[in-house]
Formats: C-alpha cells, sequence, structure tokens
C-alpha cells in the first residue's frame, strides 16, 4: 500500500531541492467545494475520477466518507484506495479480460467495485469469469455521446446484444459516457450544448434498456467542461470529474476556470541564460512538465507551462517555450511585447501546467502548502510558503 501523508520537517517551496510538484491546498479546497455545491443543487451525486490526483491524501479530502462513491482510471488506484479502506469504485476504462481476476480479488475483500465495456466478447468474458469464480462483478456499458473515444452508440443494436448477454447473472448495472469533444470547445454556448449532448445521450441509451425490459439503475455522465457547464440532469444519477480539483491551463483555456484557480504547479529554478536567443535555462524538463502541448490548439497557446513567480503570480508574457529532458527554455511568447525579465540564477518559479493528470504523472509526491495562511504572515517568509505535508502519489497500473 502507498504510505499516507508523509511527516517532513519544516520548509519552504523556496528552499527544496527543485523541480518538485506543488500543491496550493486552498486552491483545491475551494475548486472541489465549487463543483460539489453545484452539482448537490440540481441534485446529482458526484463520483470524483481519482486518476487526476492519484493520491490517498488528496482522495481523504475530496471524498466525504470511505464509502463515497469514486472513479478510478488503473485497477493499482482501485488496489491502493482498497487497502486504504475505500469501498465504492468504478474502474472506468474498458476492461482488459485478463485483468478480471484482479476485479474479482477486490469484490472478494469487500470492495463494491464495476466495470466498463462496450462489445459482446468483452461481456461474454465477464460472465465466464463470473460463472468460473461464483462471483457477480458490475457492469456499466459505454456510451458514445460524440466519437471522441469509445462506446456504442445509444441506439446500437449491440446495445441490447450486449445486455442480453449479462442478463442470466444479472450483472448490467448502467450506461456510462463522457464528453471528451467538450475539451475542444472554447465559449460557454457550445460547453452547454456539449454538456445537454452528453446528458440526453446517456439517458437515451438507459431509456432503451428499460423499454427492452433490462435494469439500468446507473446513468453516468461527465467531463470536467460538461459538469461546471449543465444546466439539466434529469435522468442522471452521477458525475464524473477529475481535473477540476485542480484545474489546469487547457480548462482555464476552455472557460471552466480562471488561471488564478489552478492548483498545480512545478517548481523550478533559474539556471542559465541565454541573451542571444532570448532564453531564460530552467531545471525542468519535459520529465517534470510532461511533453502536454494541450494549449498549442486553443486561442492562446501556453508552450509547456506559464511562468509564475513563486508567489504564483503569472509574469507577464513568459512562457516555456521548449523542453528538453531535463531542460526548460522560458521566453517571451510570439504575440507578446513584454520585454524579457532579469531573472538571476537561482531565482525560483513556479510553472503552471497545460494538463494537471499528465504533470502529476512525472512526479512522485505533492508538497502542499496553504497560500491562504501564507498570504496572512507580514514576516520575510511571505512569499516562500512552509510546506505543511508531502502527499505520495499511486504509481503504475
Amino acid at each position: 500500500m502507498v504510505n499516507s501523508q508523509i511527516t517532513v520537517p519544516s520548509a519552504t517551496l523556496a528552499d527544496i531541492d527543485t523541480p518538485f510538484l506543488a500543491l496550493d491546498i486552498d486552491k483545491m479546497d475551494r475548486n472541489v467545494a465549487r463543483l460539489s455545491t453545484k452539482l448537490a443543487a440540481m441534485g446529482a451525486a458526484i463520483r470524483p475520477h481519482l486518476k487526476t490526483v492519484k493520491s490517498i491524501d488528496a482522495s481523504n479530502r475530496i471524498l466525504a466518507s470511505k464509502s463515497a462513491p469514486a472513479t478510478v482510471s488503473t485497477l493499482k488506484e482501485a488496489e491502493e484506495l482498497a487497502a486504504a479502506g475505500f469501498s465504492n469504485l468504478l474502474y472506468a476504462v474498458g476492461i482488459d479480460p485478463i485483468k478480471l481476476p484482479r476485479v474479482i480479488a477486490l469484490r472478494r475483500q469487500g470492495i463494491d467495485i464495476a466495470i466498463l465495456l462496450d462489445s459482446e466478447f468483452q461481456a461474454h468474458a465477464v460472465v465466464k469469469a463470473c460463472t468460473e469464480a461464483s462471483t457477480d462483478i458490475p457492469v456499466l456499458i459505454e456510451i458514445d455521446c460524440d466519437g471522441h473515444r469509445g462506446g456504442i452508440l445509444a441506439d446500437a443494436p449491440k446495445l441490447l446484444q450486449i445486455a442480453a448477454i449479462l442478463e442470466p447473472r444479472q450483472l448490467l448495472r448502467g450506461v456510462l459516457n463522457h464528453a471528451g469533444e467538450s475539451y475542444s470547445c472554447d465559449n460557454a454556448e457550445d460547453l452547454i450544448a456539449c454538456a445537454e449532448n452528453e446528458r440526453a445521450t446517456a439517458v437515451a441509451a438507459a431509456n432503451n434498456l428499460i423499454n427492452a425490459g433490462f435494469d439500468c439503475a446507473v446513468v453516468s455522465i461527465g467531463s470536467s467542461p460538461t459538469a461546471h457547464f449543465s444546466e439539466n440532469l434529469s435522468g442522471v444519477t452521477e458525475v464524473r470529474a477529475g481535473v477540476y480539483v485542480f484545474f489546469d491551463l487547457v480548462m482555464a483555456g476552455i472557460g471552466v476556470c480562471q488561471i488564478e484557480d489552478i492548483a498545480l504547479s512545478v517548481v523550478t529554478t533559474v539556471i542559465g541564460h541565454r541573451e542571444d536567443k532570448g532564453w531564460i535555462m530552467i531545471d525542468a524538463g519535459w520529465m517534470a512538465l510532461s511533453r502536454d502541448r494541450g494549449t498549442a490548439r486553443q486561442k492562446v497557446d501556453q508552450g509547456y507551462g506559464l511562468v509564475c513567480d513563486l508567489a504564483g503570480v503569472p509574469i507577464p508574457g513568459l512562457i516555456v517555450a521548449q523542453v528538453s529532458q531535463e531542460h526548460g527554455q522560458i521566453a517571451v511568447r510570439a504575440d507578446s511585447d513584454a520585454p524579457l525579465p532579469q531573472l538571476p540564477i537561482g531565482t525560483r518559479l513556479r510553472i503552471l501546467p497545460n494538463h494537471a493528470c499528465a504533470t502529476g504523472a512525472q512526479h512522485q509526491q505533492y508538497h502542499v502548502f496553504s497560500s491562504q495562511q501564507s498570504e496572512a504572515r507580514a514576516d520575510s517568509q511571505l512569499q516562500q510558503f512552509t510546506v505543511s505535508a508531502v502527499w505520495p502519489r499511486i504509481k503504475g497500473w
């Protein structure tokens, strides 16, 4: 099991070896509360997708209890969360039949874990495994609402065919979809429409199953953009979202959050200058920031990350323009007339990520700090931010 919170000696963001992952707990708490409040007012349950945080400590902070619903993207996450006492899980990746023994092992531990599939082949494999193990695994059928990824159409004959395969053992729990195309939206009107299409498609699939005589207790929808822009959740039983906990530059570019809401950053140090090229060199390359270029197709291209001072305030015009394995090249973005600032070697900076999930995956742990408490201080530590805890991340599959 991944160890929970590590006790650390008194340290600040200014004196830990860089690069490292910093988590502003106050912003994270506000982000979590924002979506929870919205969905509660609409009468929908939230099933947070823990693929973003991949942390026992963060999960304890996000979920109301150990039995609260949660989503995972790997069985390793499920196993670590189960060992920590979390008991209501959805493995929201199409099931590889070879992994079914691990799912069965979790079920036998008393973990209510459900799986996802979208083919007759998978359905037959699940029924066979359950029959041989004398156990049952709840199944959700994945519905395609926008052609983004996997799933079947809500009115496809295959939907009822899969349900019929699962029926003898009554394994069907419901349907699930994900509006992946919402990440290509950049205005409220399109996001609202995308959210409604996500809802309507899942509900239509559920109704088709029910009208054919099958049970469909769960109608699970969600992405962080649509969760925030949904105006109607009738017929939906739960909403999934993951990156909303931290937010990132892609979410800001879509219009789901503001730059100031981003809770995750990579702390890095200036290690050199190339005045002839207009570069400031830092010790955070793609191994620390990831290669994700999710903002490249948005109206504002943030390179490999937005450059901020140690207090988290963006420095005008500065982005991480290029990366190699352990080096980053900070430069003024092409469409900016801001001057290249004088940042001496040793200067600490914070880089806001394009994609919080991808950047988080590059690191073993979070260094947790409170910007709210730091802002309230009037001494010389004001801009350094004391690290209150180190939270390990779950690694592997």
